[in-house]
């Protein structure tokens, strides 16, 4: 795990969130757990290891100064493991590329496919790519052996509503940038006459922070259009449970899309655009709807309530939860 962020996190930390969820499920299963991450982690059970500095986003100087530790302890620690899966810099393995441990390395975000062509002309051994969608494994999957693993979240912590009135708001959970498209949610609900739950941080970009103030900002009354800030995993719980269906109108290649599997797990279904892993994540009429554009977005929401929102959470459940991710992961131990 690159250095910066605790495990578990406080906050912000997608990866971080995925690394102690499967350490603790590893653990489950009966495994030993080392973990080389971020000063002041700490997982029951586990024994941590810190490297590089706390704090993010890591200064570049850390981050530099992080990959010779990362080197010295898997060199080190080489022939203690029957795998190491990584969810930091792809140049960490470099000590153990042709070591016959298992290697995992796994991608989270769009892949530079040049640091892969660079990395499998080295000698090399028992080493598999893989990352959340078919669609981003499209960005790296120029050389070596890939393998679309979805992002996993622990269903245990979501209480899912399978009914709810029909004048329950929307919900749009996410980071509040333009690509995000919350604007596209405020004129969804506003068409429909539907409350909106807006939920997320403001970013401190300038470009950004003017993009909420001029074109968000002044719809919120705190009536129809309402903002509740970043929220907990407890108040995301909350306000998920309650909405008839979140609107995912992205304007990027998301890699996976982990606010789209929270829904689905408290069963409310989810409206998205077709970007990135959106088709994947979203089984149409099953988990919600994959539409292209904003009319079609008013289109869908008009027949939500023909999606049966306990099959929502059921299927999510079977696709997404913890348990079943970790088991994909173990099984390449043997495919490499």
């Amino acid at each position: 795990m690159d250095p910066g962020i605790a495990v578990p996190p406080k906050g912000y930390g997608g990866h971080e969130r995925l690394v102690y969820m499967f350490a603790r499920q590893y653990q489950k299963l009966g495994h030993k757990v080392d973990l080389l991450v971020s000063p002041g982690s700490a997982v029951e059970g586990c024994v941590v290891y810190s490297f590089g500095q706390d704090g993010f986003p890591p200064k570049k100087w850390n981050a530099l100064k992080a990959i010779p530790q990362a080197w010295l302890f898997l060199w080190k620690h080489r022939n203690n493991y029957d795998m190491i899966h990584n969810f930091g810099r792809l140049l960490f393995l470099l000590p153990v590329l042709n070591h016959k441990v298992n290697k995992i390395m796994t991608y989270g975000r769009e892949i530079d496919s040049s640091n892969i062509r660079k990395i499998v002309k080295l000698p090399h051994k028992n080493l598999v790519f893989t990352a959340p969608s078919d669609d981003c494994v499209s960005t790296g999957s120029v050389a070596g052996k890939w393998v679309t693993v979805y992002n996993a979240i622990d269903f245990s912590k979501y209480t899912p509503s399978y009914s709810v009135e029909p004048d329950a708001p929307l919900i749009f959970l996410s980071r509040l940038d333009r690509v995000k498209g919350c604007h596209i949610a405020i004129e969804v609900a506003k068409s429909t006459n539907n409350k909106l739950i807006i939920a997320g941080n403001i970013s401190t970009i300038p470009s950004e922070f003017e993009y909420f103030k001029n074109e968000i900002e002044p719809h919120i009354d705190g009536e129809q259009i309402i903002y509740v800030g970043t929220v907990n995993d407890e108040e995301k719980n909350f306000y998920l449970r309650q909405s008839k269906a979140m609107l995912f109108p992205i304007d990027i290649r998301e890699a996976f899309g982990m606010v789209m599997a929270e829904s689905m797990a408290c069963g409310t279904p989810v409206i998205g655009f077709g970007c990135g892993a959106v088709p994947e994540v979203i089984e149409n009429e099953i988990s919600g709807y994959v539409v292209p554009t904003k009319e079609e977005m008013v289109g869908a929401l008009a027949k939500i309530e023909q999606i049966d929102r306990k099959g929502c959470a059921k299927r999510a459940r079977e696709r997404f939860d913890v348990s079943v991710i970790t088991e994909k992961y173990l099984k390449l131990v043997s495919y490499v």
